[in-house]
């Protein structure tokens, strides 16, 4: 049975509720620390297993935070009319996919780059904690 806070009409999301809005969507946020300073970048993904894969322009600031470090991945959708939304967080570590095996099979995933050459890097995020939440409308229907 799912549990709502009556108060704010927040609702857990499970696990598996949050790996099938991952999958069904292409677009997140990924947000790391760059000079003591959180950044957030918009990049297109995709997932495979739990991972979540995307590409990086080689050289930028957030590519180098990306290497080995912590990472948080967000994608969120609302209905500001309605009042109901849900938001998906992902937090775990980064790093490059260094095989040519890994970036053959990521390129077959059909993700296009943001970066204007084809000088970017293939992202792996290994999560270690997946949370969802879900605003529901308080209203009767």
């Amino acid at each position: 049975m799912r549990q709502v806070d009556g108060r704010i009409g927040i609702e857990a999301m499970d696990r598996e509720e949050c790996l099938e809005q991952l999958r069904a969507n292409e677009l997140g946020r990924v947000a790391v620390v760059v000079d003591g300073r959180p950044v957030l970048s918009p990049v297109n993904y995709a997932t495979v297993d739990e991972l979540i894969v995307f590409r990086i322009a080689t050289g930028t600031r957030v590519g180098a935070a990306l290497r080995g470090g912590p990472v948080s991945f967000e994608i969120d959708e609302a209905d500001l009319v309605a009042g109901t939304g849900w938001s998906v967080i992902v937090t775990g570590w980064a790093r490059v996919a260094t095989t040519p095996a890994q970036a053959e099979h990521f390129a077959t995933l059909g993700l296009p780059s943001w970066a204007p050459d084809d000088s970017d890097h293939w992202i792996v995020v290994h999560p270690e904690r997946i949370n969802g939440r879900r605003l529901v409308s308080l209203e009767a229907p």
